[in-house]
């Protein structure tokens, strides 16, 4: 069985879409059964009432309600976490990730023997020209400051195999990048190349600020280079002080020139101290990130989901306090 795993953040308008091109790739599939699991991540449109709608029509939908919006990395891995299917297919609503390269998908997992199939797009057409620049750079920053390769323009429309899936779910860090994640387990994987798709209906999610968020998030959880850089410019400055200490020195003793000028002693006491600042900053960060993780918090709460309740992985809070 296949399971596509959508999550959803306000996707009202392009689900009734999205459900009729993937059952329609369902059907070109007859002899592949199909589980369709859509993850709510705290929408506040209607997109939780057409997913009760779709589950009512259709016995292959199910869901899975979040609480409150935590984020498109905790939808990803509550529907792995959830998945009953032998492959798992990770898709976004908005049909920018097309349906119709499933059957490949599934070909090169069943027949070519990998164990994961990728999609990157070649283009990014109908993106505005900084935000493309700053995506390439990403990439770029990326691939050099950590051992770990994530492919430009790789997105997170993939199919599975269940070892790969299960691989996933042993991560289970709190600060989460999932593409950082899929290319640090490893495994065979093949990847597709398309087009950039511009989204079917609705609005994206994704504005400058947050995907500069999300960027960082991914620098710091899979390399420790900002860390060396800290440290190295800390050196360089502590070089460069010790010689210009040694040709003020000798410029008194050989010159007679005393040392003169505050407004030049004034910068070089503000530049120290926004490079102390910036240093002390990054170590903040990666503090940060261990303080959340030693919290040990759930990565997602479900408010609601039709799941049965022994399959449901997540914990689902009805208001009923349970019984010691």
């Amino acid at each position: 069985m296949i399971t596509c795993v959508v999550p959803c953040y306000n996707e009202e308008a392009v689900l009734d879409r999205f459900y009729a091109e993937i059952t329609r790739i369902a059907g070109q599939m007859k002899k592949v059964p199909f589980e369709f699991l859509f993850i709510n991540d705290g929408s506040t449109d209607g997109t939780l009432s057409k997913l009760r709608r779709l589950a009512g029509l259709d016995s292959r939908v199910h869901y899975v309600s979040f609480s409150r919006n935590f984020g498109k990395e905790a939808g990803i891995y509550a529907g792995l976490q959830n998945a009953s299917g032998d492959y798992v297919v990770i898709m976004d609503a908005d049909l920018q990730d097309p349906p119709d390269l499933i059957p490949e998908m599934y070909h090169a997992v069943t027949e070519e023997g990998y164990d994961c199939v990728g999609s990157r797009r070649v283009t990014r057409k109908g993106e505005p020209p900084v935000r493309s620049f700053f995506a390439r750079l990403f990439y770029k920053l990326m691939n050099r400051m950590s051992k770990t390769e994530v492919v430009d323009g790789a997105r997170d429309f993939q199919m599975m195999s269940r070892k790969v899936v299960n691989a996933v779910l042993d991560m289970g860090e709190y600060n989460r990048f999932s593409k950082g994640i899929f290319g640090w387990i490893g495994f065979k994987k093949k990847w597709l190349e398309y087009e950039n798709v511009e989204r079917a209906a609705g609005e994206t999610k994704w504005n400058f600020w947050s995907l500069l968020v999300y960027a960082l998030d991914g620098i710091l959880a899979f390399s420790t280079t900002p860390l060396v850089l800290a440290s190295v410019l800390g050196l360089l400055i502590c070089l460069a002080a010790v010689v210009l200490i040694g040709v003020i020195v000798v410029r008194t003793l050989v010159f007679g020139d005393p040392t003169s000028g505050w407004p030049s002693l004034a910068c070089l006491i503000l530049m120290m101290s926004g490079v102390q600042l910036f240093c002390i900053g990054i170590l903040g960060q990666y503090l940060a990130k261990t303080y959340l993780e030693t919290k040990h918090r759930p990565i997602y709460l479900v408010g609601e989901s039709n799941l049965e309740e022994g399959v449901l992985s997540g914990k689902k809070y009805t208001g009923k306090r349970e019984a010691s």
